[in-house]
């Protein structure tokens, strides 16, 4: 038997509940400022600060495509880097001063219209949360070895993401609509509100990001002897060698699209297919609110029936949720019954919640399997990797609903939208929702890394360490 202070020095670290609340606050800031982004800028852009939805769309990829080339640079120069107050958790405040004022500036109408002015807000904004969120990303990873450890770090960490998700799902909507002219926020009036909100958020996303630099402290990272070895094109090399890393990567982008498509359509649908937009608040809230009642029993669950079932048992719930959502909204007179709404959702988002919540222990998992096999931890390169394919899914959130809703002749002006385009509405809550599922179910069935595999690595890892 290894005595538990042997353990502990071997890497596998136990943690406070303080020290797990307080590297969940770091998701909860980054949540209050990037969700926001992920689930109300198109529906900004297109009806408040009034740009083509074509032309939104458009943009959201171009960003994306700049994401691709600016996040991998940040991987590798983290890794190569031991800044003073922290290998990773530095840039939390570092990026995180940039990061709050681009983030208050988006939601500007200064130039109201102008797409050049979105495009550089917007690409800066993205820009900065990269420079947050990959050495974020790359903490967890440094905080211990320990499987069951990084399952409760995971899930206190989601319900913390997701007590962020409750405050941009119901607080964002609720708030402009309260303070808005006319109590609408959907007209060029609300852009004053919408900015004042913004800059709260924001202001509020800075101080948990220092609260967590506060709380975390890095014991796993990278010796510095192997900094020097690190390369841009490590994020390439280890993608090609490391197949659970694959594997991991191609969920992230279709997990993230379900929930990006989901969450960018929810203000579109109430308001223009159901015809209730100050329910939205509400239907917004039944969607995070299964975070807190199922994200705590994720370590349970985990361990009754492996991680494996969870992700198709939790998929499965989804696809259950998505299928009410349309039949709801097809029978006639059922759209009007508001508590069937918000039960598709509630069970919709139950699964989905669970799953893109628990992937984000699968990561320390690949990036130890990498070091397994090269002698190398490049966390910051592998959540580079990640926070590519994360980010293309939440980009998918705004060029797909972008694409249906010009191809149906969306119309922001309009109080009321033709048949075609409800119907392209109804099919961006539900029927994609319910493919990228089904996609998602057969990529993670992939994954072969277990919880005796991973120990396995990790003991040889610390041996291997020893000398």
């Amino acid at each position: 038997m290894i005595s538990q202070t042997n353990i502990e020095s071997r890497g596998f670290h136990k943690l406070t509940l303080m020290q797990r609340i307080g590297f969940g606050s770091g998701d909860l800031a980054q949540n209050l400022i990037y969700q926001t982004v992920a689930a109300h800028l198109l529906f900004f852009y297109t009806n408040v600060f009034g740009i083509d939805p074509i032309k939104a769309a458009f943009m959201f990829l171009i960003v994306r495509l700049v994401d691709v080339l600016w996040d991998p640079f940040v991987g590798a120069f983290v890794d190569k880097r031991n800044p003073k107050l922290g290998k990773y958790r530095a840039y939390l405040l570092l990026g995180g001063i940039p990061l709050t004022g681009l983030a208050i500036l988006t939601f500007w109408d200064g130039f109201s219209g102008q797409l050049w002015y979105a495009y550089i807000t917007y690409v800066t904004l993205s820009l900065c949360y990269t420079l947050v969120n990959v050495p974020y990303g790359a903490l967890n990873a440094s905080l211990t070895r320990d499987t069951d450890e990084i399952a409760k770090l995971t899930s206190t960490r989601m319900f913390m993401a997701n007590l962020g998700g409750l405050a941009v799902q119901f607080g964002v909507p609720a708030t402009i609509q309260y303070f808005a002219p006319q109590n609408d926020w959907s007209q060029p009036a609300a852009s004053g509100t919408w900015f004042t909100v913004m800059s709260i958020y924001a202001l509020a996303g800075f101080a948990l990001l220092c609260f967590c630099y506060s709380q975390t402290r890095e014991r796993i990272v990278m010796k510095e002897d192997q900094t020097e070895t690190v390369r841009y094109s490590d994020l390439f090399t280890e993608f090609v060698r490391n197949r659970p890393l694959r594997i991991l990567a191609f969920f992230f982008i279709t997990a993230f699209a379900i929930l990006a498509v989901s969450l960018s359509t929810s203000a579109y649908y109430m308001q223009y297919n159901v015809g209730n937009a100050h329910a939205l608040p509400v239907f917004n809230a039944m969607g995070v609110i299964p975070a807190f009642i199922f994200l705590p029993l994720v370590p349970y669950i985990r361990r009754l029936i492996g991680k494996k079932r969870l992700f198709f048992v939790f998929l499965t719930i989804a696809i259950v949720g998505t299928a009410m959502q349309y039949l709801v909204s097809v029978t006639p007179g059922l759209k009007d019954q508001l508590w069937l709404i918000y039960a598709a959702q509630f069970v919709k988002f139950t699964g989905i919640t669970v799953a893109t919540g628990y992937m984000w222990a699968l990561v320390p998992e690949v990036i130890s399997y990498g070091e397994w096999k090269t002698g190398r931890r490049i966390s910051g390169v592998v959540n580079a990797l990640t926070g590519i394919f994360f980010k293309a899914g939440f980009a998918l959130g705004g060029v797909i609903p972008g694409i249906i809703l010009a191809a149906t002749h969306f119309n922001a002006e309009k109080a009321t939208q033709s048949a075609l385009a409800q119907q392209g509405i109804l099919w961006l809550i539900a029927v994609i929702p319910a493919m990228l599922i089904l996609l998602a179910m057969f990529i993670i069935s992939k994954y072969e890394l277990n919880d005796e595999l991973i120990d396995k690595i990790n003991l040889e890892i610390e041996e291997k360490n020893k000398y």
